[in-house]
């Protein structure tokens, strides 16, 4: 080992090197052919002018020191690495590794539960979009159509065809009913809900004083309304009992009409496919958890 300045510490003692001979100056034998005569030459033994032996040649002299090993003095002065985020490892010959993408925050009602009535006219497309919505949710949200529901009565079932009577009112009640208690337990358990029902401004008996006491205060009621002829057009393609007179549908289209004006997010879906539908559905559902309608 040596050190970086001054003159080099003797080394180890190894096999053939005696005790107090220095590197680049062995004691006994400094480079092949040297004999003792040669030794003794070197150290003064043998007065100068002497002939040296013929198996040391003139020109070999002792071998040059070792360089001392390159780096600071000790003294040196030690300059603190300059301020800032270190180099990328891109300078080193690595690439460097991509950055995160920003996190868009979260738009939308998000992971919320909630409890959502879905009203428009026949055809407005109120069951697709509701279905669609529900199926595309971070959290388990659950889909309860009032048509179904009322379909389940089979024998003596009140044809809406047939026009509103006493049979009707009853089952439409008893399909509320149901909504209603099936939405609160699914509400109760953590499960958002969303009902779709044909809801009428000018009708108490299907009013949303009764959605809201079968469900719960935190109901949250959007209106799907889009222009006639959209309507027409959607009910013309439906079929069985579910499919409404063009008069009829005209007459339900102009009453739901009164929601404006009534305070209820409103949505004119006519130029909207259900994807894009949705989207605004849960744009508005936001809007109404920050600032719940009255009604």
């Amino acid at each position: 080992m040596q050190y970086a300045v001054g003159a080099p510490l003797p080394p180890d003692h190894g096999p053939g090197r005696p005790h107090g001979s220095w590197a680049g100056q062995p004691a006994a034998t400094p480079w092949p052919g040297a004999g003792p005569v040669a030794a003794a030459h070197e150290h003064g033994a043998v007065p100068p002018g002497a002939p040296v032996p013929p198996s040391v040649p003139a020109s070999v002299g002792p071998p040059p020191p070792v360089p001392p090993a390159a780096g600071p003095a000790p003294d040196a002065p030690v300059v603190p690495p300059p301020a800032g985020p270190p180099p990328s490892p891109a300078h080193n010959g690595a690439a460097a590794p991509p950055a995160p993408a920003p996190v868009a925050p979260e738009a939308g009602t998000g992971a919320t539960t909630l409890a959502v009535l879905l009203i428009g006219p026949a055809g407005a497309g109120k069951t697709t979009v509701a279905r669609y919505w529900a199926a595309r949710r971070r959290v388990p949200t659950a889909h309860i159509s009032l048509d179904d529901v009322r379909e389940w009565v089979r024998s003596g079932f009140a044809d809406p065809q047939s026009g509103w009577n006493e049979h009707s009112e009853t089952q439409y009640r008893l399909a509320r009913r149901t909504c209603g208690f099936a939405a609160r337990n699914y509400l109760a358990n953590g499960i958002s809900c969303i009902l779709d029902d044909a809801v009428f401004p000018d009708r108490p008996v299907v009013g949303l004083g009764g959605w809201k006491r079968h469900v719960g205060p935190g109901l949250l009621p959007v209106v799907l309304l889009p222009g006639l002829d959209v309507v027409l057009e959607r009910n013309a393609a439906r079929s069985g009992n579910r499919r409404l007179s063009d008069e009829e549908v005209a007459s339900i289209h102009g009453r739901m009409a009164g929601w404006y004006g009534s305070g209820l997010p409103i949505i004119d879906n006519s130029k909207y496919d259900v994807q894009t539908t949705a989207r605004v559905l849960d744009e508005a559902l936001a809007r109404a958890i920050a600032s719940p309608p009255s009604f």
